[in-house]
């Protein structure tokens, strides 16, 4: 049956009328990117002839190795898929970053009781990116938080924090403090010594200018690291 077309297959087998009726949780991933997907892919195209929504799909998945895979695909690399044009692309892209900012949803004071919250919070932005990306995230005199910047995005191994940058948003917004926070592709949340290096920096400025910096929050794959849980600001700043 998954040659058919899917118009062709019992109501209640067909993806889209099976999430109005059951919900979306009911779903695989191959019915719920089908139905991003609308049709077939490359239907005229040497080799593809007569797949379906669901068999482009799952030959997508294949592909790119299932969700994760297709989440940190380039765009390019996605236009090279036989049929999948700048449009079906768009859709895809835009489908993952909605449900990421759902994740994310707004950073409020409570965020920052601990690390943990605060990584919860960033991690779904980090998701599928392959360079560093830098966030500062500032707050008043309460912790609650007046904005966020970001800083810098780099190569995959390192990303340059401009401090200026980091102190001059700060004046402006007269935040009272500010939160570092950055990814690691890796998915290896230890810190390295330029890690160390842009926290000893910015630690400096913002003594300069009375603001204190909270934490840097390093987020990994499935773990983060504290800078503020590990003593690591003390030390720095004694150095």
């Amino acid at each position: 049956m998954s040659s058919e077309r899917i118009k062709n297959w019992p109501t209640k087998e067909r993806p889209r009328e099976r999430l109005l009726a059951e919900g979306p949780e009911r779903l695989t991933d191959a019915d719920l990117l089908a139905i991003i997907l609308r049709v077939g892919l490359g239907t005229f195209k040497k080799g593809v002839f007569g797949k379906n929504a669901h068999d482009s799909a799952l030959s997508i998945l294949r592909d790119f190795r299932g969700l994760r895979g297709l989440n940190r695909a380039h765009i390019h690399d996605l236009l090279k898929v036989p049929g999948l044009g700048p449009a079906k692309v768009a859709q895809i892209k835009a489908a993952f970053e909605l449900g990421k900012r759902v994740c994310a949803g707004k950073l409020t004071a409570p965020a920052f009781e601990s690390s943990a919250a605060i990584a919860a919070h960033f991690h779904p932005r980090f998701t599928g990116k392959r360079q560093e990306i830098v966030i500062a995230v500032f707050l008043n005199g309460q912790n609650q938080r007046l904005g966020e910047k970001d800083i810098t995005e780099g190569t995959p191994t390192q990303a340059t924090v401009y401090v200026r940058r980091v102190i001059e948003e700060a004046l402006h917004l007269s935040a009272a403090a500010v939160v570092l926070v950055h990814n690691h592709p890796s998915g290896n949340p230890e810190p390295s010594t330029g890690d160390d290096e842009t926290t000893r920096d910015l630690l400096k400025a913002c003594k300069l200018v009375q603001l204190v910096l909270l934490d840097h929050v390093i987020v990994g794959e499935s773990d983060h690291y504290s800078y503020s849980d590990a003593g690591r600001l003390q030390e720095l700043e004694s150095e």
